[in-house]
């Protein structure tokens, strides 16, 4: 496997694009995956991602995409969710990227008001309709498995009756190793997704609440999954992801430590290559 970084560790503390692929490049990432909106970004700005990135020889493997939108009840705001995940299907494309993180929203109103069923349905044809571009550019997309109580994805369970009913090979799983473990999920239950897993993200937490804490700050039994991992077949990136480090000023540090934390995982696995 390779070993790669969110480049929102960098973001969220305030550093420039230049600086955080440099630094992910120095202390000895193999890849590198981007969270940035095209749309909000100008022509210059997406191609200085490019640029540098391939200046520090890093591999763009993934894009990240939060579209809470293709689940609105509203055909407008559906609409508009679809061609922005497009948007970022064509960004990947651009950036030489594998895969599409796709972050799903969350059932609203309780699961009162709509019927939970419709509102999965709307998912399902929207995420369909997403994956017709993605087969066309040879891009994936990764469905992250998030947390929390009512999130429409939450558990294996969900996960992979999804993916069936979305029933797209383009349509694959992100596996998030502390957010299984905040769902309770067993490490050897990823193997029920053998053949299934497009990307894996790797951080730790407190076992209660959503935290992507480098590895060894929490109680998560990282190790253990990713031996899981391993075991299915998989072999492509993991990638760390940092979210709001308590010291921002100390962000170059709080990303060296996660580096050496992971690194050293995967070497005890020998799965690193």
């Amino acid at each position: 496997m390779k070993l790669g970084l969110i480049n929102s560790a960098w973001a969220q503390a305030g550093k420039g694009t230049d600086f955080g692929i440099t630094q992910t490049r120095r202390i000895g990432f193999d890849t590198i995956d981007i969270q940035a909106d095209p749309l909000d970004l100008s022509v210059e700005e997406r191609r200085s991602i490019r640029v540098a990135a391939d200046r520090a020889g890093l591999p763009i493997v993934s894009v990240c995409c939060v579209a809470l939108g293709l689940v609105d009840f509203n055909p407008s705001v559906q609409r508009f969710s679809i061609d922005r995940v497009n948007a970022h299907l064509d960004f990947c494309r651009e950036l030489g990227a594998q895969n599409l993180l796709l972050v799903l929203g969350e059932y609203i109103w309780q699961q009162e008001v709509i019927p939970p069923a419709a509102q999965w349905e709307t998912a399902v044809t929207n995420t369909r309709a997403c994956a017709h571009q993605a087969k066309e550019l040879g891009v994936e997309i990764a469905i992250e498995l998030e947390p929390f109580k009512l999130s429409l994805v939450n558990s294996i369970d969900t996960m992979l009756k999804f993916l069936n009913d979305v029933g797209s090979d383009a349509v694959q799983a992100n596996c998030d190793i502390s957010h299984l473990h905040l769902v309770h999920t067993p490490p050897e239950q990823v193997q029920r997704l053998k053949g299934r897993i497009a990307h894996v993200h790797l951080s730790d937490c407190n076992g209660t609440t959503h935290g992507d804490l480098p590895p060894g700050r929490g109680i998560t039994p990282i190790q253990d999954y990713l031996r899981h991992i391993r075991d299915t077949g998989y072999d492509r990136t993991v990638s760390i992801e940092l979210e709001y480090s308590p010291e921002p000023e100390k962000i170059v540090e709080w990303v060296e430590e996660a580096y050496r934390e992971t690194d050293r995982i995967m070497r005890e696995l020998d799965c690193r290559r």
